[in-house]
């Protein structure tokens, strides 16, 4: 009997992945290699991605899986790839100039001088966006003021999963979610900003129809079958960035918060409501389109095992990572809560950073246990922020990412919120998220949530302990302005 499968190409910024996924969310088949930007030849500091090699990244994934897809059928395929990069294009999909990558500083300049042409702040309350100097509408702005001839030559503006989906169907368009990543687009409307457009002097005719996530783009054309060894007239569903899709296949629901934690701590919420007007008040704080129409993506980011690798690197340096976090772990266990009046200020992007209430009987699992009280408290304050933002109460709080394996913190983030925490133990997010869209897309159930209800979730559970009044007692102090 043939079982059907939904085909997922991941492009991630390190690995390329072709992933086969059947309608119970059991992956049945993966295969991944590594991907990376390469200089800019007119500028070694510059990064960019080459289309052809991500290309052929993803046909060498395929052409290892399908072999072992006997007896399934492929009944769809949907492309997921990180935000924000893109290029021009000729009518015939031609580059008109190598794709900008989001790590390239290039448009650092830019940002800092972006009152030339809009107000930060009103930029931010329109779009939902943050300041982040990867964002399309500087790489735009860039290439209006070094190469504006390219314009006159340009049909389009294609983001990269578009760009992917081009070479499979030979139709453009543009995935809603990639374009929520821009800062171009009027967040409450989602559409294409006329406003912002009209002060880089744009026209929103560059960019194609935008696509919601689970319509389909088109069926895989005979060219692009060949090259990845697949059968003739697939469907090619829209999905599109990566974050949505790993909030999605999260399982979270509405104004169910989720924490990514990982070297920068990522909490965002899907909801139906945000307030952008505040958000420029905020560092780090950002609002996508999320991957079901009518709904947000608002979060807040800041530095958090990257403080934690500093500190291992300080106290711990000779002993390999993995046992060297085993240790840590163990001896800051030991450490009652408060860690001995040890205190870090953990905004240590900022000139007010540092330590206080050392003694000379301050030891390194002191350090250890102050950072991780410290980002825990670091959390409890911007989740409240995150509350304000979108208007909701956190009853729980879903954790995934390589931070979710430290026991410890897990622990202590539950003390300090005083909230459940449920750790997700499953990797594949977001092309879980990809293919229930591809499923729904694909005719096969009437919604992503009903393809989702097909997928066993399973999750670790930590609930505040006996040290959570003592946690609420040190909040005021520990708290960071």
């Amino acid at each position: 009997m043939t079982q059907d499968v939904i085909l997922v190409l991941d492009c991630g910024a390190t690995n390329v992945r072709a992933i086969a996924i059947d309608s119970q969310g059991n992956v049945i088949a993966k295969e991944s290699t590594l991907n990376t930007s390469e200089p800019d030849k007119t500028n070694p500091h510059w990064h960019i991605w080459s289309l052809d090699a991500i290309l052929e990244r993803l046909v060498g994934c395929c052409r290892v899986i399908i072999p072992k897809l006997s007896g399934h059928k492929i009944h769809a395929i949907t492309v997921t790839t990180f935000g924000v990069d893109g290029t021009l294009v000729d009518a015939k999909g031609n580059l008109l100039y190598p794709i900008i990558s989001w790590k390239c500083p290039r448009t650092t300049p830019i940002v800092e001088n972006i009152d030339r042409y809009f107000s930060a702040e009103q930029l931010q309350t329109i779009s939902g966006v943050g300041q982040f100097n990867f964002n399309t509408l500087y790489k735009l702005i860039w290439l209006k003021e070094n190469y504006p001839t390219l314009f006159d030559k340009a049909h389009a503006w294609l983001f990269i999963s578009s760009l992917i989906n081009y070479r499979l169907t030979g139709v453009m368009s543009t995935d809603r979610t990639m374009a929520g990543t821009s800062q171009l687009l009027n967040i409450h409307h989602e559409q294409f900003s006329e406003a912002i457009l009209d002060a880089i002097s744009i026209s929103e005719n560059l960019f194609p129809k935008l696509v919601s996530a689970s319509e389909q783009i088109g069926i895989l054309a005979p060219e692009a079958a060949k090259k990845l060894n697949l059968p003739l007239g697939i469907p090619v569903i829209s999905s599109g960035h990566d974050t949505q899709f790993a909030l999605f296949g999260s399982g979270t629901g509405l104004n169910q918060p989720i924490l990514s934690s990982g070297t920068w701590e990522i909490l965002m919420v899907r909801t139906p409501y945000v307030n952008t007007r505040i958000l420029p008040h905020y560092s780090g704080s950002t609002c996508e389109l999320d991957a079901k129409e009518g709904l947000f993506n608002p979060g807040l980011q800041w530095l958090a095992s990257g403080v934690l690798e500093w500190i291992r690197l300080l106290f711990w340096k000779d002993i390999p990572p993995s046992e060297a976090y085993r240790q840590m772990i163990h001896e800051a266990s030991s450490v009652p809560p408060g860690s001995n009046n040890l205190r870090m200020n953990c905004r240590l992007l900022t000139s007010r950073a540092g330590w206080c209430g050392t003694t000379l009987n301050t030891e390194r699992r002191h350090f250890y246990r102050a950072a991780l009280e410290a980002l825990g408290y670091q959390l409890k304050q911007n989740l409240s922020l995150l509350e304000k933002i979108s208007g909701f109460h956190a009853k729980e709080l879903v954790l995934v990412g390589g931070g979710s394996r430290n026991h410890l913190w897990n622990q202590i983030k539950a003390d300090i919120l005083n909230l459940p925490i449920k750790v997700l133990n499953e990797a594949e997010t977001t092309v879980l998220g990809a293919s229930f869209f591809a499923w729904a897309g694909a005719g096969c159930y009437k919604s992503p949530e009903k393809a989702r209800e097909q997928f066993s979730y399973h999750y670790e559970l930590y609930t505040p302990g006996e040290h959570q009044k003592t946690y609420d007692s040190l909040a005021q102090d520990s708290i960071q302005e």
